[in-house]
């Protein structure tokens, strides 16, 4: 039987987008699939001109289908173009308005695969109130502006205790964003007016950049008071954020399997059998460690 081509693009730019190349890697393999994975900078308009060359390649040149993370819009006219042409289409941690259409027009699958962000959100703010359970005030790094994934995980918000105030600064979802993020905000004179009894961050990697900062442009007292704080992430992660957990860098985490594996297998099946998988495939988070095992901070 002559393999299933795919193609995965990725932004290979934090941990957990490196283990998405891993656990696709892994079930193409498991598939007897034929995986390309190509690499992208967090770029929107190299991203979609990266699909639409991979659309446009001669029948039999091109994949059978596609998985990508958007990193501005979701693509749709590439969404359309691919179920035109019988690629199918796969978007990883977003939910998209489009795809319900595509099902319906064409036969080729078009479907999401994605974590329940908002999910993440509340996990981390339920971590917050066995950390915080006397409320305080707590810095925040959060992702881009215009991912949704980002926005979804601020649900954190609704979700923590309301005597915790939290401030927020803005990253790209890899530790140098956040590093430089902070650094930024510690030059502020607003800085010196609230004492901070926790740090948050909407990955792992941006925690750790966070850390660093504080680590490195602070010293003195006010230096061991931040590095006395508990730090707080998410993708948790084996090899970093479980392990920073392990170490005590971090207090806790919320484990955010990666999912581009699932995409693979469910692609493969869904080209092979010519059957639509359900339209949106939903991926599970937890806490790590359990939020019953967290204590509160001193």
């Amino acid at each position: 039987m002559t393999k299933t081509r795919l193609t995965l693009l990725v932004v290979e730019n934090n941990d957990y987008q490196a283990q998405q190349t891993i656990s696709a890697t892994q079930a193409a393999q498991e598939c007897d699939a034929e995986l390309q994975v190509i690499q992208t900078e967090h770029d929107a308009v190299m991203q979609s001109q990266e699909i639409l060359n991979l659309l446009y390649r001669p029948e039999g040149t091109r994949p059978e289908g596609l998985m990508f993370e958007p990193v501005g819009t979701p693509l749709a006219q590439a969404a359309r173009i691919a179920a035109t042409s019988g690629v199918g289409w796969v978007v990883l941690n977003r939910e998209v308005d489009y795809i319900s259409e595509l099902r319906r027009q064409f036969s080729s699958a078009v479907f999401s695969v994605t974590t329940d962000h908002a999910e993440v959100g509340r996990i981390q703010g339920q971590q917050i109130g066995k950390l915080l359970p006397r409320g305080g005030a707590v810095l925040y790094v959060q992702g881009p502006s215009d991912n949704k994934a980002a926005g979804r995980r601020a649900a954190m918000l609704g979700a923590k205790p309301p005597k915790v105030d939290v401030r927020v600064l803005k990253g790209l979802w890899t530790e140098e964003s956040a590093y430089h993020a902070v650094v930024s905000w510690l030059k502020l004179s607003v800085t010196k007016e609230v004492k901070f009894s926790l740090v948050a961050a909407q990955n792992d990697a941006m925690a750790i950049g966070a850390r660093r900062a504080l680590e490195e442009h602070t010293s003195g007292a006010e230096r061991e008071h931040w590095l006395s704080l508990p730090f707080i992430g998410c993708d948790g992660l084996p090899k970093t954020g479980q392990e920073y957990v392990h170490r005590g860098i971090l207090a806790a985490t919320v484990v955010i399997p990666a999912n581009a594996g699932q995409a693979v297998k469910a692609l493969v099946t869904a080209i092979r059998s010519k059957r639509q998988p359900e339209e949106c495939i939903f991926i599970s988070s937890h806490s790590f460690p359990v939020l019953d095992a967290l204590k509160p901070a001193r």
